[in-house]
């Protein structure tokens, strides 16, 4: 796997797990939601800023979206569409 191809599914992962949609995740990094599609896609060149922000806004260490996932690892999965249910 290429460094963008890692990055975009490290990021798409740990967006869905934190229960995220593109926008908020967008929002909270201080970045346009086009290109955190682009940059899950891995179409587009990140740079250490913007890698800074989104795993800030992801509470985790930007290594953590470095991180290369096992040959064996299923795909990320995209967040449930829909509203979320009021408690």
């Amino acid at each position: 796997m290429d460094a963008r191809t890692i990055i975009g599914w490290n990021l798409r992962r740990l967006r869905v797990e934190c229960g995220l949609s593109q926008e908020r995740l967008a929002l909270a990094a201080g970045i346009d939601r086009a290109y955190v599609g682009r940059v899950e896609r891995g179409s587009e060149n990140v740079t250490i800023t913007t890698l800074e922000a989104m795993a800030a806004a992801l509470s985790v260490p930007v290594a953590t979206l470095l991180t290369e996932p096992a040959a064996d690892a299923p795909k990320p999965l995209p967040l449930r569409a829909g509203r979320k249910r009021k408690p």
